[in-house]
């Protein structure tokens, strides 16, 4: 098969319905839009518009609010960072950190940090410095003989300082 060769399956694409092209083509005249009224009009769109009614969108209560201030943090497992180590992308005699975690891959990008949380299990001892970890997380990681350094604290602090 070459590129020249390629094509859709049969049927895959229909051709495009030309309306208004003659009462003998059956889609003439108002070219299936009826009769009169707005609707049948150009530049028309009544998006959330139900004939009068009260719009959804009015009958239903607002509730809460959306933080703008919100962190949002890689989440990334014990259990993951453990893959790693063993499939050798992690080097765990070194500080495991976003860069590392981007460069092995667990990561796509770097968000706001990352936050370590405890699924799955650790054997090795690694030192990781990331924006959060849990309680049972860090537990994890000081029974394997690894520390956990939080760069959130620090940044807060320093933003008090100033």
């Amino acid at each position: 098969m070459k590129l020249n060769e390629l094509h859709d399956v049969d049927g895959a694409t229909k051709p495009r319905k030309r309306v208004g092209r003659g009462i003998g083509s059956g889609s003439g005249k108002t070219a299936g839009r009826g009769v009169k009224g707005q609707k049948s009009r150009s530049g028309v769109a009544i998006n959330g518009f139900e004939g009068g009614q009260m719009p959804i969108y009015r009958r239903l209560p607002k509730r809460g609010f959306t933080n703008i201030f919100a962190k949002d943090f890689n989440v990334v497992s014990l259990g993951r960072i453990q893959a790693a180590v063993d499939a050798k992308k992690l080097d765990a005699g070194k500080t495991v950190d976003v860069e590392a975690l981007k460069a092995a891959g667990i990561i796509r990008r770097s968000k706001d940090g990352v936050r370590v949380l405890s699924d799955g299990d650790l054997n090795a001892k690694l030192t990781l410095e990331v924006a959060g970890a849990s309680k049972s997380a860090i537990e994890k990681i000081e029974k394997a003989g690894g520390s956990v350094k939080l760069l959130s604290a620090a940044a807060e602090n320093d933003a008090d300082t100033k």
